[in-house]
């Protein structure tokens, strides 16, 4: 820092003439692809998403794939050619049904038309298993990094995890590494990646940071999987080893700041907001000469043809098996809201009458219903994961143990543990519990733990939705408003 101060004080006229070709640069119509003020400088612009879980179609209140194209065009000068780097943090696909119905292989057709140059592997990239990651992998025009995923036997970074690459955009020499979660354990379904560590972060980069130096690499950025708490924790490490940003994502939140001279930055989630970051950097000194970082909403964008063109391909595609109509209703079913917990827990018991309790998690429940016709399509947007429903045996004792944070289904915690006729749980009856696959694989909850030997329904969990919907056949005369229960059971 010393030496940089000490270098503008003695070069006032240089410092002036660089301020002003940084302002120039950002103007509209620039030649931004050109050295700016003499042969080692260059202009690198970041486009940062994360989170973006398959939500490439337009909503109410933002542009979608469409939109945020056309605000990168128009505001951001983005050409394909440009001094652009296109990165994702993570968790691409499972979300809206256009995106998990074809188990993301549309999400990664739009984002390569939009030019994405890499992606963080996130904890939902397991979703399908390593084979449906391996798919979406192929398909992609652009990398998957992750530095700190391990075989367990051997101690590799499997085949389908890229640690980094170096990229040379706009001659600039720009090393990225990747990061995933230490989370995915536990925030995928565990099966999927049970042959697999996820070690620590800093242990990753000590270990990759001198290999990316050694290809040549002249600017370091971390693509991440990885929270805001995570990433403050990270960033004195991340300065000594010379990274000049830190992408994050998973926990959805939105993060723009600095800290020990690195730059971390998350763009919440959904395709609402992206994170532009505008550098001017020296390629003879490796320096970072100036550095700027806005959050932008995912608004008033004139949609680009071809990304609209790509996305109209896919609801077209999935149009036939999605749209068709199963319920109406006439308010909003808000995600986290009673009714919403209430209708998934009591439609499994809906589906199978011999158990007497249902437990899931908030986690399993994605999205919003809209006011208006439910589809097949909305019901797997809201339901979206590749979860089973299995029945254990526990205990009163047990299950109250066991509920935790979880939502409940034919019984209620107010007032004390009882059945949803007022009967008091007793500690030592026996209960059968529905619950998913998912959690039961978890070894932080404790059915497998009471039950060893779980009865496997072959119920898809969002299955029972459906069905009981359809059941009421309602109407905006008989709205399914009718039949919900808003009452909270804890």
């Amino acid at each position: 820092m010393f030496v940089f101060k000490k270098f503008f004080k003695q070069n006032k006229i240089l410092l002036w003439f660089l301020i002003s070709i940084v302002i120039l640069s950002s103007c509209k119509g620039i030649d931004s692809s050109t050295p700016n003020n003499d042969e080692h400088t260059y202009r690198l612009v970041i486009l940062y998403t994360n989170d973006e879980h398959g939500w490439m179609e337009p909503t109410a209140t933002h542009g979608g794939a469409a939109g945020m194209m056309g605000l990168w065009k128009n505001n951001d000068g983005y050409t394909e050619d440009g001094p652009f780097l296109v990165l994702s943090g993570g968790d691409i696909w499972t979300g809206p049904a256009i995106s998990t119905w074809t188990q993301g292989e549309a999400m990664v057709d739009v984002m390569n038309a939009m030019g994405y140059d890499a992606a963080a592997i996130g904890n939902h990239e397991f979703d399908f298993k390593i084979e449906g990651f391996n798919q979406r992998a192929a398909q992609s025009n652009f990398p998957f990094l992750s530095a700190n995923i391990r075989e367990k036997d051997t101690g590799a970074i499997p085949d389908f995890a890229t640690p980094y690459i170096v990229k040379e955009v706009n001659s600039i020499k720009v090393g990225l590494i990747g990061l995933t979660t230490t989370t995915t354990p536990f925030s995928t379904f565990p099966d999927n990646v049970k042959d697999f560590d996820f070690i620590a972060y800093d242990t990753a980069l000590g270990e990759i940071v001198p290999q990316v130096i050694g290809e040549g690499a002249e600017l370091l950025i971390v693509v991440g999987h990885i929270c805001r708490s995570e990433m403050e924790a990270l960033a004195p490490y991340a300065a000594e080893l010379g990274i000049a940003i830190i992408g994050g994502g998973h926990c959805h939140e939105r993060v723009n700041e600095s800290i020990n001279g690195v730059t971390i930055i998350e763009a919440g989630s959904y395709m609402t907001h992206y994170i532009k970051v505008d550098i001017l950097f020296d390629t003879a000194t490796d320096t970072i000469i100036s550095l700027t970082r806005n959050i932008y909403e995912n608004t008033g964008g004139t949609p680009d043809q071809d990304i609209e063109t790509a996305v109209s391909f896919w609801q077209d595609e999935v149009e036939e098996t999605l749209s068709e109509v199963i319920g109406y209703v006439n308010q909003e079913i808000d995600q986290f809201s009673p009714a919403m917990h209430n209708m998934v827990t009591d439609s499994w018991l809906f589906s199978y009458p011999t158990a007497d309790i249902s437990l899931t998690n908030t986690g399993g429940i994605r999205q919003s219903i809209p006011a208006g016709n439910i589809t097949f399509g909305t019901i797997v947007g809201v339901l979206p994961f590749e979860n089973d429903i299995v029945e254990v045996e526990l205990t009163g004792a047990q299950l109250i143990e066991c509920i935790g944070d979880l939502v409940v289904g034919g019984m209620t915690t107010i007032g004390g543990y009882q059945l949803s006729d007022g009967t008091p749980i007793n500690p030592g009856t026996t209960y059968r519990i529905l619950t998913i696959d998912y959690l039961y694989s978890r070894s932080d909850y404790c059915f497998q733990y009471y039950d060893p030997n779980p009865y496997n329904t072959s119920i898809h969990y969002r299955q029972p939705v459906i069905d009981w919907i359809r059941s009421l056949n309602t109407s905006a005369a008989n709205p399914l408003d009718n039949y919900l229960d808003h009452t909270p059971r804890k």
